[in-house]
């Protein structure tokens, strides 16, 4: 790689240069050179300092052609962070002396320039405002697989797009090449799914012909299709595809012709299929499914009735854990629930001592 900007426009001036407001030709032995601030001239063999004006522009035009990752997907990611589409060269950099900040899931990628030369800041978007000296320092994007692993209670993520990525890490000085491999340890083929929807490519499996290729134990699954409708679907994208659960955007519906009702999320990056977790959960609701309802009688005060339901939303929702112990108003508040378990359920944990048919 030439590792002089302007020497190395001025070759790339031969076949012509636009880029960025940057316009630069070559005729006889000299580079000409416009943007929309200066037009100047400069001897094709030395023209650095005939260029010193316009030198944003050259650092700007060698970082995207020389520097970045080429490959569409990780150069249009880099683009997007430093909002290159909407600002000219000089305020984007003015604008980078001081860091351009974007969120990527629970991400907080920085850019800044040192020395003309673009690095970044990759840290949990909860550790945007603390210093990195207090924060756990790594270099290597490898690393980011490890940070990945368990949430901040220890317990494994199986799902890397879960809301549940711990914090206080911090890659301080990452190059381009180092950024889009880290963030791409942390959120797997997101850059690449959120460039082809940006392109209109996004290839998307709705949840019908998913769910027709699962095979051996998931097979099970195609059979949930059998009955009419799609209610069933609309009920496992309101229990996995929640901006609570996973930060993709779900962009698939039941097919091609049948959109799903229920929200998609609000995330920056796609959902193009059902995931391996909704495929293995729905396999659980199908068997749950396939059993016929039948009718129990209880008897529940009207108070009673609405503690139950909000236990189970407040289970659903991911709110038991922030339930104070003595907020007894709380319908979900643990010593209520086992007020309730000793008033209405026998031995054997039978809800009002009714025993759960096998049929």
């Amino acid at each position: 790689m030439d590792t002089s900007p302007y020497e190395a426009l001025a070759e790339a001036a031969a076949d012509g240069v636009e880029f960025d407001g940057l316009v630069a030709t070559r005729e006889g032995g000299q580079l000409l050179v416009e943007t929309p601030e200066e037009t100047l001239t400069a001897p094709v063999e030395t023209p650095r300092s005939a260029l010193a004006e316009v030198g944003e522009y050259v650092e700007n035009w060698f970082f995207w052609h020389q520097v970045a990752p080429q490959a569409e997907s990780r150069w249009a990611f880099l683009r997007w962070l430093e909002r290159a589409g909407g600002h000219a060269v000089p305020e984007r950099y003015d604008a980078l002396e001081d860091g351009l900040s974007r969120s990527w899931g629970q991400l907080r990628v920085t850019a800044t320039l040192d020395d003309d030369q673009r690095r970044y800041d990759l840290r949990h978007e909860a550790d945007a405002d603390r210093a990195a000296a207090d924060l756990q320092r790594s270099d290597d994007p490898r690393d980011a697989r490890d940070i990945t692993k368990l949430d901040a209670d220890g317990e494994y993520r199986p799902l890397k797009t879960a809301p549940t990525l711990r914090s206080g890490w911090v890659f301080p000085d990452l190059d381009a090449t180092d950024l889009v491999a880290a963030v791409d340890f942390f959120y797997p083929a997101t850059i690449e799914n959120w460039h082809r929807e940006r392109e209109g490519d996004l290839d998307i499996s709705h949840w019908h012909e998913t769910m027709a290729r699962q095979t051996g134990i998931y097979g099970v699954v195609e059979t949930w299709d059998r009955q009419e409708g799609h209610d069933h679907v609309e009920w496992v994208a309101e229990a996995c595809c929640d901006d609570s659960q996973c930060l993709k955007r779900r962009e698939w519906d039941y097919d091609a012709e049948t959109p799903l009702e229920t929200d998609g999320g609000s995330g920056v990056f796609p959902c193009r299929e059902p995931c391996s977790i909704v495929v293995s959960a729905a396999r659980q609701w199908t068997k749950q499914e396939g059993k016929q309802a039948l009718t129990y009688e209880f008897e529940l005060t009207p108070t009673e009735k609405e503690q139950l339901e909000a236990v189970v939303d407040a289970v659903a929702e991911g709110r038991i854990d922030d339930i104070r112990p003595a907020d007894v108003r709380n319908e979900a508040n643990q010593l209520r629930i086992r007020f309730l378990r000793a008033k209405l359920f026998d031995d054997d944990g039978n809800l009002g001592g009714v025993q759960t048919s096998d049929e």
